[in-house]
């Protein structure tokens, strides 16, 4: 629990990958909580994780709708896509139900928050937190955090190519 790993992606193609090998390993019910910079590639693991390559349905940050669903593929959990960008304090996350949003015990989906730290104080404390930062020319350093959701053996799942 709480255990930590880095990794390196030097494309955007190669974040998405990562969001894939990621997605594998989350358990329907996952929270997991992005933090970075703009333009750090966390639309791009969110797409990764949502399993599409604007292929079926396109996966953009919503930063205006602040929330998107992706349906599941074959017989998986949703994808709930959340950007808290626009939001400027944690009472702006009443309208969006955030018991329910961030129930952990919802099997149904997997919720990928953008934007994390806006709201806190109201995620779940199992979760999968993520800080991704710019490493020079679409070279991104990404750090995950398990709070107690991973299977062991995570990182070198991630590891793996």
């Amino acid at each position: 629990m709480n255990e930590a790993f880095e990794v390196r992606t030097v494309s955007p193609e190669e974040t998405e990958a990562l969001g894939r090998r990621l997605a594998a390993l989350l358990p329907p019910g996952s929270v997991v909580a992005l933090r970075g910079d703009l333009a750090a590639g966390k639309t791009c693991l969110v797409r990764g994780i949502a399993g599409r390559a604007d292929r079926v349905a396109p996966v953009h940050s919503p930063t205006f709708t602040i929330v998107n669903e992706y349906p599941a593929e074959a017989d998986g959990p949703s994808i709930v896509h959340v950007d808290l960008y626009r939001l400027t304090s944690i009472d702006e996350m009443a309208d969006l139900g955030p018991e329910e949003l961030f129930d952990p015990g919802d099997a149904s989906r997997i919720v990928v928050v953008e934007w994390a730290e806006r709201a806190e104080a109201l995620l779940p404390a199992l979760r999968v937190d993520i800080a991704l930062e710019h490493a020079g020319h679409d070279r991104r350093r990404i750090a995950i955090r398990d709070h107690g959701v991973l299977p062991d053996g995570w990182p070198d799942a991630l590891a793996a190519e």
